[in-house]
């Protein structure tokens, strides 16, 4: 492109001159809507919004309105089949976590489902809410010794008391999480980042994997919560490593290396694979069959599944003895459980084209876990590998679900009994073979250390903090430092000086780019963030630094000697303080000053604020800021603000935030304008100073 040298510029007024702010201050008008508009228009009700309100809460009444049964049904069977097994499989392994008999992971693999399949992808138990649980229910009914007292433990077994602080922390865990929904706060969870997420997922992996480490070495160790349970947990475990059962280990290696292959093959050829290898139920079934051949159990001494009964139980209401006592788990709980279920819709939304709601799945979430846990099933989340498998399979829609739940039914309704004499080490291989994803999000570490430092430490703080104090502590220190790096960010901005990129009216970091042009005397500032009371200070440090510490902090008298005078009475004189009532309000610093002042020779006479990134100010910043601009002004820099947004300018006049110093001809509406207009006040010397060129 042809560069043409600028010999004339072009001036423009500005955006806004002393009378005409006015005038554009009347014409912006926005309607403010009061507490009670707000109450109204919230339960107004027509036979649109009813209307709209019923499918966004029942949706399966508008997808089946448009089910093709002869596109979708088979691939819904397909998936459902599938999905079920798996879902039998991890039900019985995640109730090891719960700390729970095995046959109460089928109850939650069914009756969540039931309550939610027309809401989500897939629902069922998750690893880490599993684990979370299992870490309320053995801090309440340890392994060893007496439980915490309650009133409704009496004449109950272990395994009844569990079940009980189960059911009741999983009510409560829904009561929760239907409140929310209801409350419209399903935006709590954009406060949990993905790398919070990430290092929260990887410490509750590397907790699975610790519990799980009994069933397979066949240990007996007693479930441990609290602060430092890991290392009192492998402390144990390393105690009494001799007396490792054999079997166990041989078969928990066997079922990890074979799962793990066959696992790597479907994800290398899952495009040509029609169905992906079921390799875990596979697995399962050769296990239970070799177990009952040789008679592991008696054989061998392997710990099995062990009786299965037929059928459910009758329901159960929940302990309030127990909500006092678990209350505090079981907020994170309803948090963690929703956090990652929906992180997990938002990429399957993506995928397929569909929009999710938040507050929707909190609701659908604490019904079914209400629902679920009123029928003895624990905490019900995401189902991350059933999803998978439903997705892969080509489940169409939550029929496939609803067909899954049924597989697990008709296995606790009649075929359960086989399924007892499956080792529990075998239980525990596959879920460890499943953490490889968790596990392997530890790779993110370098990558963050090398883009986004915070990021980072946000990571390796929740990680550690939820491995060492535990899954619900570590949760709220990861919070409150993710919290402390946005306080961080907003509080110690990375300012800017900006200068023109050569023949365009763009305007970049200096430091970015070599073929510039910096008019002398002018400095441009930038500032990427609001303003408040927290970075005012910094604000008005780093703009001071940005013209080159143009503001006189002192007066100083000149520095040239005083002869001393043999008149005693003038020494008297000299000695007197200068009186300085006489000094105009506004003074040339560039010129000879009165009473032997002297002060730093300005070399900046322009000032360009761009305030393109400032969203707000507060009162704090509104006073900081007159105050800075008024140094500014007094030492003969002119200051211009550029970019700044329509609703800022009106709190600037609300609150009386000009006077005869700080005028408001000082906005421009672009940054260019404004050096425009500067150029023009102050012409550049064309001998001294490169001549500005536009394209």
């Amino acid at each position: 492109k042809k560069r043409v040298k600028m010999k004339q510029y072009v001036v423009t007024r500005p955006l806004y001159s002393e009378d005409a702010f006015a005038d554009v201050h009347e014409k912006i008008h926005r309607h403010h809507k009061t507490v009670r508009h707000h109450v109204k228009q919230y339960f107004t009700c027509d036979l649109k919004r009813a209307k709209n309100a019923a499918l966004s809460l029942l949706p399966f009444i508008g997808w089946m309105r448009i089910y093709q049964l002869k596109e979708w049904l088979l691939s819904d069977i397909v998936s459902g089949v599938s999905t079920g097994l798996v879902a039998v499989l991890q039900g019985l392994a995640y109730s090891l976590l719960a700390s729970l008999p095995p046959w109460y992971g089928l109850f939650t693999a069914f009756f969540p489902v039931i309550v939610y399949f027309f809401l989500v992808f897939c629902s069922g138990a998750f690893p880490v809410l599993s684990l979370m649980v299992g870490a309320v229910v053995t801090r309440l009914v340890p392994d060893e010794g007496p439980p915490v007292n309650i009133t409704g433990f009496e004449g109950l077994t272990s395994d009844e008391q569990r079940v009980m602080v189960a059911a009741s922390v999983t009510f409560l865990m829904g009561i929760m999480q239907l409140a929310m929904g209801l409350l419209q706060v399903g935006f709590i969870v954009m406060y949990l980042s993905d790398t919070l997420v990430s290092g929260f997922t990887t410490a509750a992996a590397v907790h699975i994997l610790v519990s799980q480490l009994k069933f397979v070495l066949g240990l007996v160790v007693p479930g441990l919560s609290g602060p430092l349970s890991i290392v009192y947990t492998l402390e144990k475990i390393f105690v009494q490593i001799e007396k490792t059962n054999v079997c166990d280990l041989v078969t928990s290696i066997l079922i990890m290396v074979v799962v793990f292959i066959v696992k790597e093959i479907n994800d290398r050829y899952k495009a040509k694979l029609p169905v992906p290898i079921p390799i875990e139920v596979i697995m399962t079934v050769i296990a239970c069959g070799v177990s009952y051949a040789f008679n592991f159990r008696v054989n061998y001494k392997v710990d099995v599944v062990g009786r299965i009964p037929v059928g459910y139980e009758s329901p159960m209401a929940p302990n309030m003895q127990i909500f006092g006592q678990t209350a505090v788990e079981a907020f994170p709980m309803a948090i963690v459980g929703f956090a990652v279920a929906f992180s997990v819709a938002k990429v399957y939304s993506v995928k397929h084209d569909y929009i999710i709601d938040g507050n929707q799945e909190l609701i659908a979430f604490g019904a079914s876990n209400i629902i679920g846990a009123a029928f003895k099933s624990f905490a019900a989340s995401t189902a991350l590998s059933r999803s998978a498998v439903q997705e892969s399979t080509g489940g169409k829609t939550q029929i496939a679900g609803l067909l899954s739940a049924l597989i697990v039914m008709v296995v606790t309704l009649a075929i359960g009994f086989l399924l007892e004499p499956l080792p529990k080490s075998v239980l525990g291989a596959v879920v460890i073979v499943n953490l490889k994803g968790m596990l392997m999000q530890i790779r993110e570490v370098p990558y963050l250390w090398r883009r986004d430092r915070p990021d980072c430490v946000v990571w390796l703080v929740t990680c550690l903090a939820s491995i060492l104090l535990g899954l619900d502590l570590g949760l709220a220190v990861g919070l409150g430092m993710e919290l402390l790096t946005v306080v961080f960010r907003a509080q110690f901005p990375r300012c800017s000086v900006l200068a023109n990129i050569t023949g365009t009216d763009i305007y970049k970091d200096r430091k970015d780019y070599m073929s510039i042009y910096e008019p002398e005397g002018v400095k441009i500032f930038r500032i990427p963030s609001p303003i408040f009371f927290a970075n005012i200070d910094f604000f008005r440090g780093k703009l001071v630094e940005a013209v080159s510490k143009i503001l006189p902090n002192t007066f100083t008298r000149s520095s040239g000697p005083i002869e001393e005078s043999e008149d005693e009475s003038n020494m008297e004189e000299l000695d007197q303080p200068t009186d300085f009532k006489d000094l105009p309000v506004q003074v040339n610093w560039n010129s000879e000053l009165p009473a032997n002042i002297q002060v730093p020779r300005v070399d900046v006479h322009s000032l360009i604020l761009d305030f393109s990134a400032v969203s707000f100010l507060d009162i704090s910043a509104l006073k900081g800021l007159k105050a800075a601009l008024k140094e500014l002004i007094r030492v003969e820099v002119e200051v211009y603000i550029v970019a700044c947004d329509v609703y800022i300018q009106k709190k600037l006049h609300s609150c009386m935030f000009f006077d005869d110093e700080v005028k408001s001809s000082m906005f421009f509406l672009t940054l260019h304008d404004a050096m425009l207009h500067i150029l023009e006040k102050h012409p550049v010397n064309s001998e001294n100073t490169k001549v500005c060129e536009k394209v």
